[in-house]
């Protein structure tokens, strides 16, 4: 039998609520208390709907939750428990048919490369932002220079890989995904767990599973 060959020999994907049915943030958020959750979960939504940049509120969130290592490793169990369905199958599929899978996050890295690593995805394609621990386990900061903590970040960090492999997609749910649009060939919207008619709206197709992913893209 012939080995398929995908439409985009790269696909670039975001994590939360795309890869898995959580936003990192407000589960970390959601072990601090319904007020921190509530504050925390409303300004993630408002950023991922194009309503307020990512920068004003993304330090902001993380002083509120303050993730110890302990969290973070609590956090990528908390991924792997809910990855979203068929994305490991699809990703293999991918892989063998010669798509290049890139996972661009602005969830916290250290907790993601779990999650990529059930998926199969090498430590080389994670993008996320890089969280500081100080020796007693405890929260130290973030990467403040990543641009994944700002609005027209992806894009920035795209640009930073080089030349990819095409033609290239983005998938994701957020206004920040939306963003890739003018550096691949095509954007898609995830809405299996969230649709945001924003997000819709700059999208060239509109992806409710990972199942539709993989018969969109031939696999």
């Amino acid at each position: 039998m012939n080995t398929p060959v995908a439409r985009f020999a790269t696909v670039i994907l975001d994590a939360d609520s795309t890869l898995s049915s959580i936003e990192g943030i407000d589960w970390l958020a959601a072990q601090r208390g319904p007020s921190v959750e509530l504050e925390v979960q409303q300004s993630t939504d408002a950023a991922m709907r194009g309503e307020i940049t990512l920068e004003s509120v993304y330090g902001l969130r993380l002083q509120k939750v303050q993730p110890s290592q302990r969290d973070l490793l609590a956090l990528g169990d908390a991924y792997c428990a809910t990855v979203a369905p068929d994305a490991a199958r699809v990703l293999e599929a991918g892989r063998a048919a010669g798509v290049r899978w890139i996972i661009v996050s602005g969830g916290l890295r250290p907790a993601l490369l779990p999650l990529a690593a059930l998926l199969g995805v090498p430590v080389h394609d994670v993008h996320g932002v890089e969280v500081a621990i100080a020796p007693n386990g405890t929260y130290a900061g973030f990467d403040e220079t990543s641009p994944l903590t700002r609005q027209g970040g992806k894009p920035m960090l795209v640009r930073s890989l080089g030349a990819l492999a095409g033609p290239t997609l983005a998938v994701g749910d957020g206004q920040t995904d939306a963003e890739l649009r003018d550096v691949v060939d095509a954007f898609w919207a995830f809405t299996g767990f969230v649709a945001r008619p924003s997000v819709v709206q700059r999208a060239d197709r509109v992806i409710t599973s990972f199942r539709e992913l993989g018969d969109a893209l031939g696999l």
